[in-house]
């Protein structure tokens, strides 16, 4: 199997970099410098023969959103995924799938979602995923799409435990505001081995959820997470102070969204790791 990779970097890129390579399948990294070459050098490069691409490339959100860097979180998805699915549609020998990443932030905080629902938010990190699952669909009549809703990614050495350790890990971790927002997770695990089950499945094209099948909210993932490190998590980040390092950006701590994978299940993916609490243990046991 060959794969193109952008995003091969991050937490979840490197992750999923490890598992292709357990299984001899050649990977070809699409770097930062990769989406400045010309349309021909990038696609004989980074696209022809390729039997897949995965496109996870975009600057991370948990910083704070000033006006200069908003353009930058939705030009960093939308510039990328525009150059892959232009370079698909004009190459000779096209990838069977086309595998781009979004987020469960598309959706309101107010219901339960599957991939059927159309219960948008109106924030900006909702429009920003709106235009990115577009630019990827427009591939849609020349390879298979899937389009990863990822929810929040939990694993040791990066993602979002990287940045609460410390804090948990002295007694300091508490929940985000009133912590009853839902707290939709994916061990990285199970994030990692669906995307390979997407790929090496041809009958699953489209919307996937990302996430767990147990959503749980913030005020039981910082209970858990206390006891999981044998320390008290008792305190209450306040809204103010989360909006005054994050501005705007705070949003994605403050609201949740309660999603289900309902695809995943009925093409029967395996998780290993459904619930928090397994989750956690696996991560920390």
């Amino acid at each position: 199997m060959k794969v193109a990779l952008s995003g091969a970097t991050g937490f979840i890129g490197q992750a999923l970099l490890t598992k292709m390579r357990e299984k001899e399948w050649s990977v070809t990294a699409i770097d930062r410098e990769s989406f400045s070459l010309t349309d021909e050098e990038f696609r004989s490069k980074k696209i022809e023969g390729m039997d897949a691409i995965i496109n996870l490339a975009g600057a991370p959100v948990s910083k704070k959103w000033t006006v200069q860097y908003k353009q930058e979180i939705h030009d960093s998805r939308i510039l990328s995924t525009r150059k892959i699915v232009e370079n698909i549609q004009t190459a000779r020998q096209k990838p069977s799938a086309f595998i781009s990443a979004s987020a469960i932030g598309i959706y309101d905080s107010t219901r339960t979602h599957t991939e059927a629902s159309t219960h948008f938010s109106g924030s900006f990190l909702s429009h920003v995923c709106r235009n990115w699952e577009k630019e990827a669909l427009s591939a849609a009549e020349t390879t298979r799409v899937v389009i990863f809703r990822t929810g929040v990614v939990l694993g040791s050495g990066g993602g979002a435990l990287e940045k609460m350790h410390f804090p948990f890990s002295v007694g300091l971790g508490g929940k985000m505001g009133k912590g009853n927002q839902p707290f939709s997770f994916i061990h990285i695990h199970d994030l990692v081995n669906a995307f390979i089950f997407a790929i090496e499945n041809h009958a699953i094209t489209g919307i996937v959820n990302a996430v767990s099948p147990f959503p749980s909210t913030n005020a039981e993932f910082t209970t858990l997470l206390g006891k999981v490190l044998k320390q008290p998590a008792w305190l209450t980040i306040p809204e103010f102070a989360l909006k005054f390092k994050f501005g705007e950006g705070a949003q994605i701590l403050l609201e949740g969204q309660k999603v289900i994978p309902e695809k995943l299940l009925k093409s029967g993916f395996q998780f290993r790791y459904p619930t928090l609490q397994n989750t956690l243990v696996r991560i920390y046991g």
